[in-house]
């Protein structure tokens, strides 16, 4: 367990390093050769394979720690929280003066659905809820709020309201005010949705 801990940890410092090689403008054959870096580690953890390549079942990390009590797996504990935040990388999620900010540099064409589906998620309430997706989308949730991202030729968010309401910013981020309800979790979000520049996907 503490091997796949170090791979993600790896992967973690890969994606930094993605992304420090983006802002500073580097030419696209070292971003290039980076990301694909950052897959080829992403390809060597446990989860992603087979029983045979791996000697075992593969399963997620998860800890074994009972509730009220210290981490009793700190390694695999390290696990789970290298790879949230991989992932929220890759669907480029982050906060910046505190607004959100969705802007994916790593993200994959292929992880969007090509049909039409369903998203079953758990909301602030505790609730199993569904949400109707369209074709070429795809789906998370954030402070329990759905996410879902679909193609487009600019970027552009729709908070769509409880209420009933919508509101659309022009561009990748919320304002603090949104940002805000979303991070205290008020339940005044119903969704979230987000159209990417197709261009920006790899």
């Amino acid at each position: 367990s503490i091997y796949w801990h170090m791979v993600s940890k790896l992967q973690l410092a890969v994606q930094e390093c993605c992304f420090q090689a983006m802002e500073s403008g580097a030419d696209a054959e070292t971003v290039g050769r980076l990301i694909e870096h950052y897959y080829e580690i992403n390809a060597g953890i446990g989860v992603h394979k087979s029983p045979t390549l791996y000697g075992a079942f593969p399963t997620d990390p998860y800890s074994h720690t009972p509730a009220g009590k210290g981490a009793q797996q700190p390694g695999m504990t390290g696990q789970v929280k290298e790879d949230i935040l991989s992932r929220f990388g890759e669907l480029g999620v982050s906060v910046e003066a505190g607004c959100l900010t969705l802007r994916p540099r790593l993200l994959r064409r292929g992880e969007f659905r090509a049909e039409p589906g369903v998203f079953h998620y758990i909301d602030r309430d505790s609730e199993a809820r569904e949400l109707d997706l369209p074709a070429d989308a795809l789906a998370f949730t954030y402070c329990q709020v759905p996410i879902v991202y679909s193609l487009a030729q600019a970027a552009e968010l729709e908070v769509r309201y409880r209420n009933g309401e919508t509101r659309t910013f022009t561009g990748s981020a919320l304002d603090r005010a949104t940002s805000e309800a979303l991070f205290g979790r008020s339940g005044a979000i119903e969704s979230i949705h987000a159209r990417l520049e197709a261009g920006a996907l790899i």
